[in-house]
């Protein structure tokens, strides 16, 4: 049964700095994507980053070029998000997100964990 654990998220001062943790287990991390979305309130969840499984590749969202970065351990089966120069509009529930290839292609997801941005 797959498990993906969130931790890391908090309250936050504008400009402060929060990094997240997503420790996974049950499935094959070392060969899946891995991502980072958020869901704000009364707003759809976006895709905030992701990373390739042998994490050479990576991607952002607009809104968090050159402030956020991904990474993952794959000796640890443990995706991260570095977040820093934060702004109250970064304010979210931050989910990981798995997508695990096969013949078909499996999506699992964490619980969740806020993030508030506020002075």
């Amino acid at each position: 049964q797959a498990q993906l654990v969130e931790s890391g998220g908090g309250l936050v001062q504008p400009g402060g700095s929060l990094r997240l943790s997503c420790a996974t287990s049950g499935f094959i991390f070392i060969t899946s994507t891995m991502r980072w979305y958020r869901q704000a309130p009364g707003k759809e969840r976006e895709l905030v980053a992701d990373i390739t499984s042998t994490g050479i590749s990576t991607n952002y969202a607009d809104s968090v070029k050159g402030r956020f970065t991904i990474s993952r351990d794959n000796a640890k089966d443990t995706v991260y998000l570095q977040m820093n120069s934060l702004k109250p509009e970064d304010t979210a529930v931050y989910y990981c997100n798995a997508i695990v290839p096969g013949s078909i292609r499996t999506y699992y997801w964490g619980q969740g964990t806020q993030v508030t941005v506020s002075a």
